[in-house]
């Protein structure tokens, strides 16, 4: 072979390993980019966390993403993680999120909000808040009309009045001596401290006495509401991220020692508390929905106002109260949106009532 073959086809080969690696790493690229699609500042529009995973929560999660959906923001533009009910992993994924720059970060409950702000603010990112039961006790707002700067959101304030009458009106009408609730919480969540409080303020108005019982994570709600059998003659847990995570402990407690137990959220009766009037899981993340669509739309997050969740619902469980041999007063029955296992003769009342 002469030397100008040999250098031609030297040339050669070295054109085809030249292609040949950089199809490689053009393959590799495109790998990483599948992978981790929805992780690049350039795709993530909307990113939502949520302390804990919980039907009242993936609830309100559905109605935001309903309304993102309608008004065509993609599936590929929003990324969600959960915190597990860890408060730390809260603080990572918030760190996580600002990174990716994101258009607007959508913490929902109180912890994962107060862990998103203090992040996202000194990024200068919005965040539009979902089911933060009082922003101004948990730091996110001076008043409740205006979030501070760069947030907003729509705060889900429990109805702890009509609560307290709900409660009163049910167990009145089956105990005729004094009543005493128990109310279980975790002390570290700002918004059931601040529930706590207010509910407390009415109960006593109604004659009601109370038994406070804390439980500062999943693992201590059992023990704590064991420390009530004997002493209270039902259970309250207001909108609590810890103790709804491990209502189940808590229902197998209560139910095989026949104890009622209210709650401040819908979903919970469906798993088996007695009764509550709240809002409407489903319609708070629509009103955030809202909220966020006008931040996508370029509309400034210190100019959309705090929203209070409107629209509340009556729910009961009818096979708890067969269960504790509790009979719901029929003008409770009329009113109520929702009745779990309700029985033939039940809805046929409640439709004559006009239900």
């Amino acid at each position: 072979m002469t030397s100008p073959q040999k250098k031609t086809y030297t040339f050669v080969f070295a054109v085809i390993i030249g292609i040949l690696i950089f199809l490689g790493y053009r393959f590799t690229q495109n790998q990483e980019s599948t992978k981790d699609s929805l992780l690049t500042p350039q795709k993530t529009l909307v990113a939502i966390t949520q302390i804990a995973p919980h039907p009242s929560l993936d609830t309100i999660r559905k109605g935001i993403t309903d309304v993102l959906k309608e008004n065509n923001i993609p599936e590929s533009g929003i990324l969600f993680q959960n915190a597990q009910g860890n408060v730390s992993t809260a603080a990572q994924i918030s760190q996580k999120f600002a990174s990716l720059s994101p258009k607007v970060i959508v913490p929902i409950t109180t912890p994962s909000s107060q862990s998103a702000y203090a992040t996202a603010k000194a990024r200068d990112i919005p965040v539009v808040f979902v089911a933060v039961s009082d922003p101004v006790a948990a730091k996110l707002s001076a008043n409740l009309e205006k979030g501070s700067e760069g947030i907003t959101g729509v705060y889900d304030a429990v109805p702890v009045e009509e609560q307290a009458m709900l409660m009163k009106n049910i167990l009145g009408s089956n105990k005729d001596s004094p009543l005493t609730i128990g109310l279980l919480y975790n002390p570290g969540e700002a918004n059931s401290v601040s529930a706590i409080e207010r509910i407390v303020v009415f109960l006593n108005k109604l004659n009601i006495s109370v038994v406070r019982v804390t439980a500062p994570t999943t693992r201590d709600v059992s023990t704590a509401t064991k420390s009530l059998v004997g002493k209270v003659d039902a259970i309250y847990i207001p909108d609590d991220n810890t103790c709804i995570s491990a209502l189940d402990a808590v229902l197998k407690i209560s139910q095989e020692h026949k104890i009622p137990v209210f709650s401040a959220d819908p979903e919970s009766v469906e798993r088996g508390c007695l009764a509550t009037l709240a809002p409407n899981q489903y319609e708070i993340g629509r009103q955030a929905g809202k909220m966020i669509i006008a931040v996508l739309q370029g509309k400034s997050v210190e100019k959309i106002p705090l929203e209070k969740a409107s629209a509340l619902t009556l729910v009961l469980n009818q096979e708890s109260a067969r269960h504790l041999g509790i009979t719901f007063p029929q003008n409770i029955l009329t009113k109520a949106n929702k009745i779990i296992n309700a029985t033939v003769e039940t809805q046929t009342n409640s439709l004559k009532s006009g239900a």
